[in-house]
């Protein structure tokens, strides 16, 4: 066991609400620490995120104490000892300490305890496994503090039993190597995931989801993704073939561009050839109805991009929209290679920030002139005349777009006799 005082001047901690919930918790014979991946975050300089707080005092007397002090309780999950305490509108989980008696994955029970030790030893990784007090004190029972200065991710205890307590832990492994850890994944653990790869199967839609979504916008989400690859983990995840050398593309794409890096673009480049690959996935992932139509558009031919020149970029963008015009390109130059280097491509997926595609300007009154009735004829007219004005390049001229409408209407007059 390990206790440093480390974290002796983090103001996060003894400020605001995260102070008052630990002065309010470690009074009267009662303990209380942070715990998990905010103190984790402090000692890597990083912002703590998300702050989790684990206590001695049972779920009762967390209420208690929350209602005499003011402050808003909401038993979000107390059969398992956690209450959200709100504070000037910030939600702060607080735990009591537990061991398990029984595991089954999620479905494990628990008893509440007072030891921090065996909350500890519950946890995933060793560098989830650390607590700080109102101190500063950094309490380390399972060799999290060393872990976390090598940014090596390792299980606690025994992988094995670990992830058979529940699979997730298969997927939070690499996500959390890829954005907390460096060089390749422990070797232990690593293994330990593919031996129980088939237990996968029995996680819900939802949860590797929310885990997938996050590892793929880790920093070193392409090299944790192709060591998934490797081992044999994708595919049971996405129902078929993956591809690694294009997510490694757009990666790089992204960070050539000075994008910000994207779930949903990420996610086309690994697992999206065609349309049908984004129902497949969007379908085995339950994704939103708006990473679903992302994926739809990114798939949809867009290795014609290969063959366009910038009028007909141009056209694609009208059709399209700034957005989904971008996540095109970017998948058909993810797949053609991704040379950050081809000033073709860059040109391609900057077009939006260099020219702003124009409305349409015929209207149904310039048809109605002409001497077309109200009708599916004239939705007709106009959707003829709409595709010469984009085969002409966007001619706003009078003399260009009156052109235009009368060889579109004399078209429709025309199929209309015969």
């Amino acid at each position: 066991m390990s206790a440093e005082p480390l974290l002796a001047n983090a103001p996060w901690l003894t400020a605001g609400g995260t102070g008052r919930v630990l002065r309010l918790l470690g009074a009267n014979g009662e303990e209380a620490r942070v715990v998990g991946g905010a103190v984790r975050n402090a000692l890597l300089g990083l912002s703590p995120g998300d702050i989790d707080i684990a206590t001695t005092a049972l779920p009762d007397e967390v209420m208690r104490r929350a209602k005499a002090a003011g402050i808003k309780s909401v038993p979000t999950g107390i059969d398992h000892g956690t209450v959200t305490l709100v504070i000037d509108g910030h939600p702060y989980e607080v735990t009591t300490l537990r061991e398990d008696t029984e595991t089954f994955g999620r479905k494990a029970k628990v008893a509440f305890g007072r030891d921090w030790v065996k909350d500890a030893e519950r946890r995933d990784f060793t560098m989830n496994g650390l607590s700080v007090d109102a101190g500063g004190v950094v309490h380390d029972y399972v060799g999290g503090i060393a872990d976390a200065r090598a940014r090596r991710v390792r299980f606690i205890g025994d992988p094995g039993q670990r992830i058979a307590e529940d699979y997730l832990r298969i997927l939070r492994f690499f996500r959390i190597h890829a954005a907390f850890g460096a060089g390749e994944p422990d070797r232990d653990g690593y293994l330990a995931c593919i031996r129980a790869r088939a237990g996968l199967a029995n996680l819900s839609a939802e949860r590797v989801r929310m885990e997938m979504l996050k590892l793929l916008v880790a920093g070193g989400a392409s090299a944790a993704v192709l060591a998934m690859a490797e081992g044999g983990l994708l595919q049971a995840l996405t129902g078929g073939v993956v591809y690694t050398g294009p997510l490694s593309a757009m990666i790089a794409i992204e960070r050539e561009l000075g994008l910000t890096a994207s779930s949903t673009r990420r996610l086309a480049a690994l697992t999206v050839a065609v349309t049908e690959d984004a129902k497949r996935i969007a379908a085995r992932l339950r994704l939103s109805n708006s990473e679903t139509k992302a994926l739809d558009s990114m798939g949809h031919r867009w290795w014609r991009l290969a063959a366009k020149n910038e009028p007909k970029a141009r056209r694609l963008l009208y059709r399209l929209g700034a957005e989904r015009y971008q996540e095109r390109v970017l998948l058909a130059w993810a797949r053609a290679g991704g040379d950050v280097g081809s000033s073709r491509w860059r040109a391609l997926a900057e077009l939006p920030q260099r020219w702003t595609a124009p409305k349409f300007p015929l209207k149904a009154a310039d048809f109605i002139a002409r001497g077309m009735a109200e009708g599916p004829a004239l939705g007709h007219v106009l959707t003829l005349a709409e595709d010469a004005w984009l085969a002409a390049d966007f001619p706003l001229e009078q003399a260009a777009l009156a052109a235009i409408a009368d060889q579109a209407a004399a078209r429709v007059r025309r199929d209309e006799r015969t």
